[in-house]
């Protein structure tokens, strides 16, 4: 289960940073399109530390960003490489992914800020209340770095647009962010006790094969 959330959080959020550049609009709302990915990221990196402890955690956190860098330098070398006769879209490619790096750059900055933040609330919390009250460390943990990662991301990602629609994205982002971290908290506990049961197998079945 372990490796399946692993992959899960590094593929969100390489997703979350291709996608990133697009915005669209609910309303008189603005959005970018990483918003319906990299939410997600903050539910698995608490499910892990619920079940696996901090330090898995952390680790899940430091391999995400090792992640980033590589795939940017990939994507670098890919727009770089001289287009064949036939390939006729040089110019969007690189349009698209070379207009992500100041996303990617947001998204590093704004990953370390909230990524750890989110695993140090969470510890903290769990420290007091043991196993008890995963709804409020899931909710305090997520909603308060996911305030941080919408204001670097969207400050960084964004700069050079009127102030009057970064902090309109900013509200309208955390607002989208904080709904969802109040929706996923039954998906939370389903995942913890999925985790839990296949970790309570592994170890189970190690010990009879012992």
């Amino acid at each position: 289960m372990l490796m399946y959330l692993n992959a899960l959080f590094v593929g969100l959020l390489i997703l979350s940073n291709i996608i990133g550049v697009k915005l669209f609009s609910v309303g008189n709302f603005v959005l970018p399109a990483a918003v319906i990915v990299y939410v997600v990221t903050y539910l698995v990196t608490d499910v892990i530390g619920e079940v696996y402890g901090k330090e898995t955690a952390k680790k899940t956190v430091k391999a995400g960003f090792l992640t980033q860098i590589i795939a940017m330098i990939f994507i670098m070398i890919a727009i770089n490489l001289p287009a064949a006769p036939i390939f006729e879209k040089q110019a969007e490619f690189s349009t698209i992914l070379g207009g992500s790096f100041q996303v990617m750059l947001a998204s590093l900055i704004s990953y370390l800020v909230s990524q750890n933040t989110d695993v140090w609330i969470f510890h903290k919390l769990k420290a007091k209340h043991g196993n008890k009250k995963l709804w409020l460390r899931n909710n305090l943990s997520t909603m308060t770095s996911q305030l941080l990662d919408t204001t670097v991301f969207i400050t960084i990602a964004f700069y050079g647009l009127p102030w009057s629609i970064i902090l309109g994205m900013i509200g309208t982002q955390y607002a989208f962010k904080f709904l969802v971290a109040v929706i996923d908290t039954p998906i939370a506990y389903l995942l913890v006790k999925m985790a839990k049961r296949e970790k309570h197998s592994t170890s189970t079945g190690a010990e009879v094969t012992s």
